[in-house]
């Protein structure tokens, strides 16, 4: 399975929001700025975030995104299910029922074998990413890294 670019994106800066002091946001320039990335995509990547309730954001000079509920309660699952839909990757169009070696319908009664471990498959990895919340990726970054991240990208904190 491959993921559009902006997933990873949107794992990084919602991590990166989570790092913040409570309250604190940062603007879609300033992730982009601090990832390298192009800012008008990169804050459509963000609007949906907030359409979903992951982010929220303000507008004005003080404003930007931050996370809409605590780390604890933010999975990587709802990160990339905001973005990239909730759908398997994986489409079986029947085709062991098309060509020279076509089984009859009758014998294709039941779901194909590979699109069955296909979504199991889906689904355990849709259920390990659903097991993993912010708070647990804040918990696994070194000590330092917040007041890093906090410096860095809005000034505040120490590196």
């Amino acid at each position: 399975m491959k993921l559009p670019v902006s997933t990873e994106w949107v794992l990084h800066c919602a991590t990166t929001l989570a790092q913040l002091e409570p309250g604190s946001s940062a603007s879609a320039a300033q992730l982009a700025e601090y990832f390298d990335l192009p800012a008008p995509y990169l804050a459509k990547q963000l609007q949906t975030l907030v359409k979903a309730g992951v982010l929220t954001a303000t507008t004005g000079p003080r404003g930007g995104f931050r996370l809409a509920r605590p780390p604890s309660e933010i999975t990587l699952l709802q990160i990339i299910e905001a973005v990239d839909g909730t759908s398997s990757p994986y489409e079986c169009r029947e085709i062991r029922q098309q060509g020279r070696g076509a089984l009859p319908p009758e014998e294709c009664q039941h779901t194909c074998i590979l699109a069955e471990k296909m979504a199991d498959a889906h689904e355990a990895w849709r259920r390990s990413l659903n097991a993993v919340t912010l708070a647990d990726i804040l918990a696994s970054l070194p000590r330092w890294a917040p007041a890093r991240t906090r410096s860095l990208l809005t000034g505040t904190g120490t590196a």
